[in-house]
C-alpha cells in the first residue's frame, strides 16, 4: 500500500511525554517529512523561474512547537 506510514509505538509516545530525549527524537524523525512539506515555500528568481525551497526557520519553529506540545500539553487517554 503506497503512502502507508507505520504508527509510532505507544511506549515511545509515553516516553516522549515524560521527556525522554531519544523518544522525542524518534517522534520528530517520524514527522520530519511532513514538517519539511509544511515549511516548503516557492521563490522566484530574477528571471521569473519558480523554485521550491525549505524555509529552515519555519522548519525549526514547527519542530520546536511539536516538541513543546508533546512535553507540556499532550494527554494520553486511557483505553
Amino acid at each position: 500500500m503506497a503512502g502507508h506510514v507505520k504508527p509510532i509505538p505507544v511506549p515511545v509516545i509515553l516516553a516522549a511525554v515524560n521527556g525522554d530525549e531519544n523518544a522525542l527524537a524518534a517522534v520528530v524523525a517520524h514527522y520530519q517529512k511532513y514538517i519539511r512539506a509544511l515549511a516548503t515555500r516557492p521563490v522566484r528568481d530574477e528571471y521569473g523561474n519558480e523554485y521550491l525551497y525549505v524555509d529552515e526557520d519555519m522548519r525549526l519553529r514547527l519542530e520546536t512547537k511539536l516538541i513543546h506540545s508533546i512535553v507540556t500539553s499532550f494527554k494520553v487517554l486511557p483505553v
